[in-house]
């Protein structure tokens, strides 16, 4: 869930220095809770209403089913994000992507809790996938627009609190109207339209130079220009593995609650959903303000990036060899605390690698192809790794080494520490 100038060199400045002398006062809390809404949507609709959703479509193949939506979605998400970025840099604007996005995803939403196919409800997720790149594509290139290069770690710490506030908001709503899926829906779509009109309105901003349009060709091609660059190269593979291991599970937990764990008695999956969050938000909350504070203090970026995606590949092995509910309530709190640390650093690094700072929207747009073209491969690599292991242990496994990869993939990063 998304986050210096490249030793190649350009004759720009550091990404960072266009926003050297711009306010970033009330922008912290605005930024936070901008991405509190967008996450609650993020997890609450995939994670509990669509995967109830889909199982009451076909109960009996609701693994298949729902990995072949989120997959199929997650396409849209990976061709909006970037294309959003790069509209947003040529019209010099951040705000109305924002407000446009946000608004559009109470009327997609109620599309979504309207329909009753599976095919239908694949067609209406990925019109949710896409207003909701719209909307995040811009939010996300604020940071690097608006906050100078010394608070990006608090900046990263905000938007990385995001996650976790966001994951409880969108549990707690999702397990409410788990029975009324058209109400939950168009709650979640009234939470990010509400935050799309605060940010907006409190949070003005300086129009940017206009950008000379591009040819087609030329548009497509500098999209990849930004992973020609060493360290960038770097940081969107860490980024992928990561999220890769991460989406293979977080993707399937009501599943996993319901097919792996063993539940206390008169526990049902949807109130262990609304147990185990809570939990791992403390875990990040923590583990995402020291986490972005002592990256800024120590100067130290790819420490704290490396040490967190182990500490998430760790959280992984513990549900891989026990099935109990204790094991699940401890893997909770290890993945907290290491997946909150790796967001918010790890995208602070990010910001200090983009190659030019006039691209910087579409650059983090494909940064985001990290987030979202994981999330393609994920469900339908994990529903084949459960169908042809026959449960989840593998599917953890294969998750932990995915993360330990990422880990590895920040050492090569030259420009940051």
């Amino acid at each position: 869930m998304a986050l210096s100038s490249s030793e190649a060199g350009t004759d720009t400045t550091d990404a960072g220095s266009p926003s050297e002398t711009r306010p970033t006062r009330g922008l912290l809390p605005l930024l936070l809770t901008g991405n509190t809404a967008m996450y609650a949507l993020y997890v609450g609709v995939p994670g509990m209403l669509l995967a109830l959703q889909i199982e009451d479509i076909d109960p009996a193949h609701k693994v298949a089913n729902f990995g072949l939506v989120s997959g199929v979605s997650a396409i849209f998400a990976t061709v909006f994000n970037p294309v959003a970025g790069a509209l947003s840099d040529r019209s010099g604007r951040r705000n109305p992507w924002i407000l446009a996005g946000g608004l559009l995803a109470i009327p997609v939403m109620f599309l979504l809790g309207s329909v009753h196919t599976l095919l239908l409800v694949m067609i209406a997720w990925c019109l949710g996938q896409a207003v909701m790149n719209i909307y995040q594509a811009a939010l996300t290139s604020v940071v690097p627009d608006r906050v100078p290069t010394a608070s990006r770690g608090k900046a990263s710490a905000a938007v990385g609190l995001g996650l976790p506030i966001g994951s409880v908001i969108g549990a707690l709503v999702g397990a409410a109207f788990s029975e009324n899926y058209r109400t939950g829906y168009l709650v979640f779509g009234a939470i990010v339209a509400a935050a799309a009109v605060l940010f907006t309105a409190c949070a003005p901003e300086e129009r940017m130079p206009a950008r000379t349009p591009l040819p087609v060709k030329a548009q497509i091609a500098a999209f990849g220009s930004a992973l020609k660059d060493h360290d960038f190269r770097w940081a969107f593979i860490g980024r992928a593995l990561l999220v890769l291991g991460y989406f293979a599970v977080a993707g399937f937990q009501l599943y996993i609650l319901k097919d792996h764990t063993e539940l206390p008695a008169g526990l049902a999956a949807e109130e262990a959903v609304a147990i185990l969050m809570p939990l791992n938000a403390v875990a990040m909350v923590v583990s995402t303000v020291l986490g972005g504070w002592l990256s800024d203090r120590y100067d130290r970026r790819k420490l704290f990036v490396g040490a967190s995606a182990v500490l998430a590949a760790v959280a992984l092995v513990i549900p891989a060899v026990s099935t109990s509910w204790a094991a699940m309530l401890i893997f909770s709190v290890v993945n907290g605390l290491g997946f909150g640390c790796y967001m918010a650093v790890d995208t602070a690094l990010v910001t200090m690698v983009l190659p030019k700072a006039e691209d910087a929207a579409r650059d983090m747009g494909v940064l985001n192809v990290a987030n979202a073209g994981p999330q393609i491969v994920a469900p339908f690599v994990a529903s084949f790794i459960v169908s042809a292991s026959g449960g989840y242990t593998a599917l953890f496994v294969i998750a932990a080494v995915l993360s330990v990869l990422g880990a590895l993939a920040v050492r090569p990063i030259r420009t940051v520490r």
